[in-house]
């Protein structure tokens, strides 16, 4: 049977409201006290009813944390980042996938707010959602992050996406590439509208054409992909060079263009966005734009928690982290091919 406060209480030779105090970390308890109740706990094995306590305190000590795919490196390195920091503050964290769907976002936080989670971190979000904006005038806490919408009215943490779309470019350019194609999911999340404006921005400050031949935005499947890249590289005025708008696309790329026929970088120079860590692989070693995705995960936890205890907040309301592009061995200079 299931070890109560009354079993603990009468193990230690204490009153129930002292088991309760020493459970709850009030201070007012002797030392001797204090000890003797933990060591009934832990000769009983005790496990206390979190349940019962957050209907007491209100707070549950549980988030929820709502991500894309977790099977997208770059979900999992953050979640994995959330889940350590969330931890060292005895708090717990419920995930959930979306799989990009607004169905499964929507039940995702229906769900965690029937669990009574304390506020949540949501990490892909369509631009046009109302979901979680509603949310927030409603006063629940929740923070975006990675991702936010277009309305910009609830609190998020994200990198400067158009400016590392530019910079991507101004090193692909500098590299001699001037046909530059791109390659992203759908354009109705902010990272890979904001990465398109910064990649026709880039070519604009440059003087160069944006051609909507060279673009691709859309369903990421690989086959989809390999259909275009098979255009583009066969006709009569072929990119040298591809800005991905995530590592896992770049890293598509790089393998149906060895399927293909081509050389990474040889043939073909390639840029992604993210760092995820298997972008340092040396078998890979992908050139990329670091969102410097652990400070953005950390923020976006001190926010939220920052909102749930009602803490005087010194972080901003929104914030927009710099991007760094990190130089690898995907890319190369044109003249270096000829």
């Amino acid at each position: 049977m299931r070890v109560t406060v009354i079993d603990i209480a009468k193990k230690a030779g204490v009153s129930q409201s002292t088991v309760s105090k020493v459970l709850n970390n009030y201070p007012a308890i002797s030392e001797k006290t204090r000890d003797k109740v933990l060591k009934a706990i832990k000769e009983l094995e005790f496990y206390p009813d979190l349940i019962a306590r957050s209907l007491v305190s209100k707070k549950s000590k549980t988030i929820g944390l709502i991500v894309g795919d977790i099977s997208n490196p770059f979900f999992s390195e953050v979640s994995k980042v959330v889940i350590t920091n969330a931890r060292e503050q005895e708090i717990d964290v419920i995930i959930s996938d979306t799989d990009y769907r607004l169905e499964n976002l929507e039940w995702a936080i229906r769900n965690m707010i029937g669990r009574r989670v304390d506020g949540i971190l949501v990490a892909s979000v369509d631009r046009h959602d109302t979901i979680t904006t509603d949310l927030e005038k409603k006063g629940f806490p929740i923070v975006l992050f990675n991702r936010h919408t277009d309305d910009k009215g609830t609190p998020y943490v994200v990198i400067d996406n158009e400016r590392g779309s530019w910079l991507a470019i101004d090193h692909l350019v500098k590299l001699g590439h001037s046909r530059i194609a791109y390659i992203s999911g759908s354009l109705n999340f902010s990272t890979f509208h904001q990465r398109y404006e910064g990649y026709k921005k880039a070519l604009t400050d440059h003087d160069l054409i944006i051609d909507p031949g060279l673009v691709y935005s859309g369903n990421t499947d690989s086959l989809e992909i390999e259909k275009f890249l098979r255009k583009i590289l066969f006709n009569k005025n072929p990119p040298t060079s591809l800005y991905a708008a995530t590592d896992q696309l770049a890293m598509i790329v790089i393998d149906l263009l060895t399927k293909i026929g081509f050389d990474v970088p040889a043939d073909f120079s390639i840029v992604g966005f993210d760092n995820i860590d298997i972008a340092s692989n040396p078998h890979i070693n992908l050139t990329t734009i670091s969102q410097n995705k652990q400070k953005m995960a950390e923020l976006a936890l001190k926010k939220l928690l920052n909102i749930i205890n009602e803490d005087n907040d010194d972080l901003p309301y929104q914030i927009i982290l710099e991007p760094e592009l990190i130089l690898r061995s995907t890319t190369r200079s044109i003249r270096e091919n000829n």
